[in-house]
Formats: C-alpha cells, structure tokens, sequence
C-alpha cells in the first residue's frame, strides 16, 4: 500500500517535470496513471484485516485506541498501524527435557521445600489475553507479554507455594493441593495484568535421589506389610474353619453317643446277625442272647 503511494507520488512529480516539448496527453495521461496509484494506495491503506482468533489493537503515531477490532475486515485510518493480539488459549511449558519447554535446554522450576530440599518441578501453565484490556497490555507490557508476565510471575508463584509442602507431600498426597494453591495466586495475579489463567498443570515432580530411595523403602515395607496382615488374616480364617469343623464333629459325636441305650444296641446287634445269617456263605447262627457262634457248612 505504502509502495503505491510513494509510486503515485513519483509519477505525479514526473509529470509535472517533464518538458514542455513532451505532448499535453502524456502529460495528463502521466498523471493520471500516478492519481490512480496514490489513490488506490490510500484506499488500500485503509484496509487492515485481523485473522480469527485475534482482536486488531490500533496505534496511531504513538497513541493507542482503547477498544479492539474484531476478527474480520475494517477501515482504519491509513496513518494508523493494527498491532494483533491473539486470545487463543495458550500453553507455556517449562521443563527439564531439552526442547520440550519454551526454553531450550533444562528449563523445569527448582524449588525449595519444607524441610528443605531442593524438588525440581516440570510444569505447563494454560492462559489467554482477555480481549478487552489488550489495549492496556499494549501499554503497560507490549506484545511480549509471556516473557515479561507469563514466565516470572509463575516461576514466582511456583516457588512461593512450595515453601509450605515437604518433598514427600509434594510427590505423593498432596500434589493436588500444591496445584491448586498455585493457581488460586496465580490467577489473581494474571487478571490484575489482563490475562485470564485457565489451568495449572505440575506435569513432573523430581526428588532428590536419597529421598526417593527413601520413598521407595517405605512403599515396599507397606507393600510387604499388607502382604503380612493378608497372610495372617488367611491363616486366621483358615483357623476358624478348622475350630467350627472340629466342634460339628464334636457334638455328632456327643449326639450320637446319647442316643446309644441297651435296646438299640441289642437291636442293631439282632440286625448284624440277620444280615449274616442270609449270607451265601453262612449255614447256621447260634446264640444265647449275648454271643453269636457261626457255622460253616
């Protein structure tokens, strides 16, 4: 655009130097031709278009406007430049993988702990401008709005809240908590510079070698521990088995050994000796009430 007018302005002073022994029509036609080129310049000029996604912040000679332009098409004073913001959801990684953070190279937070030790935490933090006070932010801050507010206030923030968690905390139970705790400040702090927090991830959680082994003797022993008391309570069931199996027999016995008199005795004896009597291999039975004496043939 600018080209077209600066070409515009060319041609219109050369056609007002031109000779005056150059025809009056090519003079006119010059221009013309350089009227047109400025004019479409200007036009143009005009024209800014801000892409999906972004508002269109516009400057004009070092003044900022204080509302936005929507995605789309508009018609701005050709003077004035359209600085874009976008205010898509964004993700700022810091991490100890080379290359994996908006770093390069070990780019993961050191904190200190409660008891002192030293954690490394790999983390993501998810935002967004909000649309409305990015005029401001282009006072205040300029474009560069995650290394000048991103960055520093959640290294910042990271490392204040850590203070108040152990090492071992921070690793297992109360992981959860650190999260929120973070976001909860963090969050205030991004929307008094016109940003809105979205999430808080801690992605990684790295202790110190001597605490980690620390961390794995103890799980081990809880493991084998409750391998123990699964054992044991199995024996003790087992036992309990056993105990009821023994007491059913025990009281059969004692039913059994009740109901035994002289008659059922003398009764179940009488039946003994029927059934060996009608044995094929039985002739001849002889008793006297007490004693049985069996005959072979």
């Amino acid at each position: 655009m600018i080209v077209l007018c600066i070409l515009g302005v060319v041609l219109l002073g050369v056609s007002r130097a031109l000779p005056a022994a150059v025809p009056a029509a090519a003079r006119v036609g010059l221009t013309i031709v350089g009227a047109l080129f400025f004019g479409f310049g200007i036009l143009a000029s005009t024209i800014r278009q801000v892409d999906a996604g972004e508002v269109g912040v516009v400057k004009i000679f070092g003044n900022v406007r204080d509302d936005v332009l929507e995605s789309g098409l508009h018609l701005v004073n050709p003077f004035a430049d359209v600085v874009p913001f976008d205010v898509r959801t964004h993700a700022y990684t810091m991490s100890a993988v080379a290359d994996e953070g908006e770093k390069a190279g070990d780019d993961a937070i050191r904190v200190l702990t409660a008891d002192g030790l030293e954690v490394i935490i790999d983390v993501t933090v998810l935002y967004k401008p909000l649309a409305a006070q990015a005029p401001r932010m282009l006072k205040e801050v300029g474009t560069d709005y995650e290394n000048v507010l991103v960055r520093p206030l959640s290294r910042t923030r990271f490392r204040d809240h850590a203070v108040t968690f152990s090492a071992v905390d921070l690793y297992s139970q109360k992981r959860e908590a650190y999260q929120q705790a973070v976001f909860g400040s963090l969050d205030t702090d991004f929307k008094a510079k016109g940003l809105v927090l979205e999430q808080v991830l801690v992605r990684d959680i790295k202790l110190p070698d001597s605490v980690k082994l620390a961390i794995e003797a103890k799980i081990n022993a809880e493991q084998e521990s409750q391998k123990m008391q699964f054992v044991l309570d199995k024996e003790r069931q087992e036992a309990d088995r056993k105990r009821v199996e023994a007491q059913g027999i025990a009281d059969s016995q004692r039913i059994v050994a009740e109901s035994l008199s002289p008659q059922l005795l003398q009764y179940e004896q009488i039946k003994a000796w029927k059934d060996l009597a009608g044995s094929t291999n039985a002739k001849l039975v002889l008793t006297d009430g007490k004693t049985a004496t069996l005959l072979q043939p």
